[in-house]
């Protein structure tokens, strides 16, 4: 019987009696494991060998695993610092007890996202309290960091099973570990194969590729090609990809495009003056305190602004518009003003772009949006981070109504096959009417609140010397993917504890 020489090689060293490994054979015939492989799905097919094969898992620490599983968790580092600073007793300062903890960069939000979720206390409004009943040395993800630091020799690997599903999979979704599979094929001789091999066999001359010696010197016509397997296992590469929120994000602009509206572009670092004053914010309101903003170091004020522009502002905060305005009768000052801070909303585009300070004056009708990222000093939770993107947008144009801007949301919804949705009566200082909005969650059925909007009070436009109507939204970009998706945490797309397989298998619907 005539076969190619890696069949031949791996009929001669396989065995009727015991099953051999393909890395076994690969060693003994010196050929690359992945020719053995290919051999010996060709002679299962001939009949001549029998193939077995078992999948096994193992556990291995990454590099931040094992940094973790020699020290701390952040979180547990968090919570002994609270217990010293006396957190169990009165609320801290996040501030002081981070500081303490001597936590920096991602470690900060990795132990913010996952201390509440273990029980070692609470986080809220910028103070920690801590429970003195937690008890770290029953971490489970820390036990069983711990565990694989000191597997066997040394090496962080031990089989899939010897954790439970939950704290694997947690594990998993924090980067702290990677989870192999390996497939074992084991070979054995049939009897045909036996046979064969008795009956004596002869290596068939074979070409495994087309040369250019060949195809000029017309010797292709002669030779006998080697068949290739092409459902032999390869292994798998996983390539780069454009994350799902940008796919999405991009998705957001061409329906908004399409709608006629024009593209904002602006500052992730500003002035109050455009974040807040600019929108008929009061100064005191609670939402422009340190808690809920985050503000620069240095540079801490900006360094010019319109005076003009200023002035009016003032002047509407003081008094009001109209002859029926009052103003808010409560301090405003410049200086607080001028603070520089990381922007809550993307708000502040449209009060730089309805002044006509970035474009020029603006004529209505006019639509302008922008998907742009803010920053909020929020208390993590399913549906809530520090940082996420806002789609923000106004149309100008004489006599608007809520009629027109229900419409407009109910249009946009619609390109991404969202069309229940909900609105509720709500409070701005710088709209009235004003509302939110609400979508149902396709896997709980919940409500998810998904934006809030309004039209601009003229205290607002006023000062910015626009003089007719303005309806405006904020709608949040990933609650638009948890209704598109069913994503029921958003941290499992966005932040350090994304879900990478999540990420690479959802595909954007259009």
């Amino acid at each position: 019987m005539q076969l190619p020489a890696a069949q031949v090689a791996v009929l001669q060293a396989a065995n009727a009696d015991d099953a051999t490994s393909v890395d076994a054979i690969a060693e003994a015939t010196d050929l690359p494991p992945e020719t053995v492989t290919g051999a010996v799905f060709e002679l299962e097919d001939e009949g001549l060998v029998a193939v077995a094969e078992r999948v096994d898992e193992t556990i291995t620490l990454t590099d931040e695993g094992a940094e973790y599983a020699a020290g701390d968790l952040p979180e547990i580092r968090l919570y002994e610092a609270a217990l010293e600073a006396g957190a169990d007793d009165d609320p801290v300062s996040m501030g002081q007890v981070i500081g303490a903890a001597e936590l920096d960069g991602n470690q900060v939000d990795i132990a913010l996202s996952n201390y509440a979720r273990k029980g070692y206390g609470q986080i809220d409004s910028g103070e920690i309290t801590a429970d003195p009943d937690a008890d770290p040395n029953a971490d489970a993800e820390a036990n069983a960091l711990s565990a694989l630091e000191d597997d066997g020799d040394g090496d962080s690997e031990l089989a899939a099973d010897e954790f439970s599903t939950e704290i694997r999979d947690q594990l998993e979704r924090r980067g702290l570990l990677e989870l192999a599979e390996t497939t074992t094929r084991e070979v054995t001789l049939t009897d045909d194969g036996v046979t064969e091999l008795m009956a004596g066999l002869e290596t068939a001359e074979t070409v495994g590729q087309v040369t250019p010696e060949l195809l000029t010197g017309g010797e292709w016509e002669d030779v006998e090609f080697a068949e290739y397997n092409v459902e032999a296992d390869a292994e798998q590469f996983e390539g780069g990809r454009v994350h799902i929120l940008r796919q999405t994000a991009d998705r957001v602009k061409d329906v908004l495009v399409g709608m006629g509206f024009q593209e904002m572009e602006g500052p992730h670092v500003d002035a109050d003056f455009w974040i807040n004053d600019s929108l008929f914010m009061p100064q005191d309101h609670p939402a422009r305190t340190h808690w809920d903003r985050f503000a620069l170091e240095q540079p801490t004020h900006i360094d010019e602004l319109p005076a003009e522009l200023v002035e009016r502002v003032e002047r509407a905060h003081r008094d009001g518009v109209g002859e029926d305005g009052e103003g808010y009768h409560s301090p405003w000052d410049e200086d607080f003003a001028r603070a520089l801070a990381l922007r809550g909303h993307t708000t502040s585009l449209s009060t730089r772009y309805l002044s006509g300070r970035e474009i020029g004056e603006i004529e209505p009708p006019a639509r302008f949006f922008s998907v742009e990222k803010v920053y909020r000093n929020d208390t993590l939770d399913p549906t809530h981070l520090l940082e996420f993107f806002q789609i923000e947008g106004w149309v100008m144009a004489e006599d608007l109504s809520v009629r027109d801007l229900m419409g407009t949301f109910e249009e946009f919804y619609a390109q991404f096959g969202i069309e229940d949705i909900q609105f509720k009566p709500h409070y701005n200082p710088y709209t009235e009417p004003s509302f939110e909005l609400f979508g149902t969650h396709p896997t709980t059925g919940e409500l998810v609140e998904i934006g809030n909007s309004g039209i601009f009070r003229e205290e607002m436009l006023e000062p910015l010397g626009v003089e007719c109507d303005v309806m405006a939204w904020g709608l949040a970009l990933e609650r638009l993917l948890m209704l598109m998706y069913g994503f029921e945490d958003i941290r499992d797309i966005h932040g350090t504890l994304c879900d990478l397989e999540l990420l690479r298998e959802t595909e954007v619907t259009y």
